[in-house]
């Protein structure tokens, strides 16, 4: 069982997850040398549970859960993202994320490593969120029972225009459950050292928030949409990652750089 300090994600099997409305958003801002847009299935065609511009895989998520359910086993799946290039063209970003499947759905759990490559010397940075479900399973441990449904996906979302800084999306919740909401991780790749940001305050109740990017009208802020599942008001805010939250308009464009680049082992990859 969760701690109470983890109260808004306590597991609720009778909850489902609903989309958020959105505000009109500007398309993804990518680098002139861009590749070809994805066409991986599970990132495009996925209805994302906080309709996020960064999308989890989630009909992969969703189809390996019921897999697993149907046949009433258990299992190991892995997915590999695509790979984010920094604007300099020095590092490359990318996420494994795990589903480890359980008949139950809110018995398994769906995880996930961020790597940084540096692409000159191949050293591999481990990006972790330290956001409330992040450090409990990393106080309790993976493997622990109390972790039991939860949701801990750390995504690459963009670049820095200097590519010396990574903001990447922490997704975490509950499965079968509206409890779910985004953090920010800003990774400082030459310091080695993580800055965690959240929209929200422990008085917001059931309102989630949405990482959409970097603050056109404050670069070095980052920007996220909250609001409360299934209702169409929405309020925008910036967020320092060396101060508090504020509210802004929401003509505010949020910002993206870098290339999104597939590899080989993009995609889905059979365990057991």
């Amino acid at each position: 069982m969760l701690t109470p300090g983890l109260g808004r994600f306590l597991l609720s099997p009778l909850l489902c997850l609903m989309t958020l409305a959105t505000a009109t958003l500007a398309p993804r801002t990518l680098l002139a040398a861009t590749v070809a847009p994805l066409t991986d299935p599970a990132l495009t065609e996925s209805a994302d549970p906080l309709d996020s511009p960064y999308p989890a895989p989630w009909a992969w998520i969703t189809e390996t859960q019921a897999t697993y359910a149907a046949k009433k086993q258990s299992g190991l799946q892995y997915y590999r993202t695509p790979a984010l290039l920094s604007p300099d063209g020095r590092y490359a970003a990318y996420s494994r994320i795990e589903v480890r499947a359980q008949p139950n759905s809110w018995e398994s759990k769906v995880l996930s490593v961020l790597f940084l490559e540096n692409l000159a010397t191949g050293e591999l940075q481990v990006i972790r969120a330290q956001s409330p479900i992040a450090q409990y399973l990393e106080r309790a441990g993976e493997d622990s029972a109390e972790m039991e449904g939860v949701i801990s996906v750390l995504l690459p979302a963009s670049w820095s225009p200097e590519g010396d800084k990574l903001l990447a999306r922490q997704l975490e919740g509950a499965l079968n459950s509206s409890d779910i909401s985004d953090y920010g991780v800003v990774w400082h790749p030459q310091e080695k050292r993580a800055e965690t940001l959240s929209a929200l305050s422990e008085d917001d109740g059931d309102m989630s928030a949405t990482l959409l990017g970097w603050n056109q009208q404050a670069p070095e802020e980052v920007l996220f949409r909250a609001g409360v599942l299934g209702e169409e008001e929405n309020l925008w805010v910036s967020v320092h990652p060396q101060g508090g939250a504020s509210q802004t308009a929401m003509e505010t464009t949020p910002q993206t750089y870098g290339r999104l680049l597939s590899r080989s082992w993009t995609g889905a990859q059979s365990i057991r």
